[in-house]
């Protein structure tokens, strides 16, 4: 009875040992500590949405680094549970150089070469990857980046963002594909905002994943009450450096539109003083837009403080003259405490998370005020070292000139960091509530539903420029060249944050921890871990067989 009990047992798990193997049955134990190989329940509920075969193409295989053989296995792995989740799915890897697809092709594709030098055998080479994936789906296509592209990181730190950010590239890629209508999001145009040129870096951005439309008002003056059926359509709006006062019954229909669920994308410059019109000049007045917002904004929570922040600590640079020798005039690159950079703060919003530092053009400080059911969270803001300048009031190039940190005022940098970014969430309550205008609307609403905005003291951190009449690449910096700034990342993630209904800007907080081998331990300790490596298996091979052979002559003795 025992004998056939024993047999019963062998057989069960030789049965469950069989499904395994064969891939019936399938469980997969998450024991990292940061649970990366675990997808969110965002992750899959967007996945099980594909109902028709999905091709993704990963760009990542060929002879590169022990890194980037790390990334394209995490890449894999991802791929295998979408996979798991959705057999719809399907991916493969494809080496550019051995399929001989041109670099203009790629290009094409969206896909920007990433140059590597590479160190083997005391040789050092240089080999171009295009670290891409591309997803098709109906017809349609997207490119998804695999390497996280930040300034001031290493290359480890730079593999670790990368990794981090892999689930969300792709899932926020696969969503935008799997949803068959586009959410809409509408520009205001009649307070004289930024054009057309100059939105043109951002308006491309925005037409790959939202259908993006400027509102024009039926009278071709202004916003009426009859516009707000028309407003109600679009999902978002945008208010990029408006420069006319809105009138009141235009901040009635914005009003409307907010406390009926619409996202708000405020761009707002409070002071008048362009850079144009000060390398011409080299002196200007800088005086207050009169904008006819702060009753609008206080009653949601904040105010847009007529003043100019100055950023001691962290200026950008712009390229200046600053003498001349025998008539030929001497350039040179110089801080610009008026256009501060800003960066994420340290715990980190999924909208600002790995971010460039945003490029502000005298920006103003915003106070946050004590509104009940709205919380506010600070995106961006300036450094310790900051000052604000009161308006109106002169600002000159000479400034720009004081090179000798000695010859500065310090006691005019004491103000602390200053709001220059912030996010407005929950249940906002009418401006108009309790007044006289509110009987103009019909249905007129008291309080939205929970909702959110964002609200931005620079409207030039959404405007690109434009030489020749040929507009630049958002966050291009002309006078220096530089173009490593986070505004369009910015406003992007702005947008996504404020239309997400699924939850999958959170996935951008996902932190993965690499533990990274010490190279140099490595270099010096080579030999010894080589001959550990070696001896170490059968020195235990010995041991085990020297165990068995003892208990075998100890048994049959």
């Amino acid at each position: 009875m025992r004998f056939i009990k024993n047999n019963i047992i062998v057989l069960i798990l030789m049965f469950i040992g069989i499904l395994l193997a064969s891939g019936v049955y399938y469980k997969r134990y998450d024991l990292t500590s940061d649970q990366r190989y675990t997808l969110s329940e965002a992750t899959k509920n967007v996945l099980e949405k594909i109902d028709k075969p999905m091709e993704i193409d990963v760009y990542l295989e060929g002879d590169f680094p022990a890194d980037f053989k790390q990334l394209q296995s995490e890449t894999l792995t991802l791929l295998d549970e979408f996979k798991r989740i959705n057999p719809n799915i399907s991916y493969q890897l494809i080496d550019p150089v051995k399929q001989k697809i041109s670099q203009d092709t790629l290009e094409s594709m969206g896909m920007s070469p990433s140059a590597l030098q590479v160190e083997k055998e005391g040789i050092s080479t240089q080999i171009i990857l295009f670290p891409y994936a591309t997803i098709k789906y109906k017809g349609y296509g997207q490119t998804v980046p695999l390497i996280t592209q930040q300034t001031g990181i290493n290359a480890e730190e730079q593999m670790t963002k990368s990794m981090e950010g892999l689930e969300f590239g792709f899932i926020n890629s696969i969503d935008k594909l799997s949803n068959e209508h586009f959410k809409n999001v509408g520009i205001l145009v009649n307070q004289a905002e930024l054009n057309k040129l100059e939105m043109f870096s951002l308006a491309d951005r925005i037409h790959q994943n939202y259908n993006f439309f400027p509102i024009f008002p039926k009278d071709e003056q202004s916003l009426k009450i009859q516009d707000l059926p028309t407003l109600k359509k679009f999902d978002a709006i945008i208010v990029a450096k408006p420069r006319k006062a809105f009138t009141d019954e235009e901040k009635v229909v914005i009003d409307q539109y907010i406390m009926n669920g619409g996202k708000t994308l405020w761009a707002i410059d409070q002071v008048n003083a362009e850079m144009d019109t000060l390398l011409k000049s080299s002196k200007i007045l800088a005086y207050p837009y009169d904008l006819n917002l702060t009753d609008l904004l206080f009653s949601y929570g904040i105010r847009v403080n007529s003043s100019v922040v100055k950023d001691l600590q962290r200026p950008d640079y712009i390229n200046l003259q600053v003498g001349s020798v025998q008539g030929n005039p001497q350039n040179r690159r110089v801080p610009w405490v008026y256009f501060p950079l800003a960066f994420p703060q340290k715990l980190s919003h999924p909208i600002t998370k790995n971010l460039n530092p945003v490029r502000f053009e005298f920006p103003s400080s915003i106070d946050t005020l004590s509104t009940p059911g709205i919380k506010k969270t600070v995106l961006y803001q300036s450094s310790p070292y900051s000052g604000v300048q009161g308006i109106p009031s002169y600002i000159s190039l000479e400034e720009a000139k004081i090179s000798n940190i000695d010859s500065v005022n310090v006691n005019l940098y004491n103000k602390g960091p200053q709001i220059l970014a912030v996010l407005l969430e929950g249940e906002f309550t009418s401006a108009y509530k309790d007044r006289i205008e509110s009987s103009q609307v019909e249905d007129f609403k008291n309080q939205s539903k929970k909702n959110k905005m964002i609200v931005i003291s620079d409207g030039d951190v959404a405007r690109n420029p434009i030489i020749k009449g040929q507009p630049l690449p958002l966050g291009f910096n002309i006078s220096t060249g530089n173009m490593d700034y986070g505004n369009e990342e910015f406003l992007i993630n702005s947008l996504n944050y404020l239309l997400d209904d699924n939850g999958l800007m959170s996935l951008r907080n996902r932190s993965v921890e690499l533990r990274m081998l010490d190279k140099q331990t490595i270099v010096m300790d080579k030999s010894y871990w080589q001959w550990l490596n070696l001896l170490l298996p059968l020195v235990g091979i010995f041991m085990i067989g020297g165990v068995l052979i003892f208990l075998r002559r100890k048994k049959f003795r």
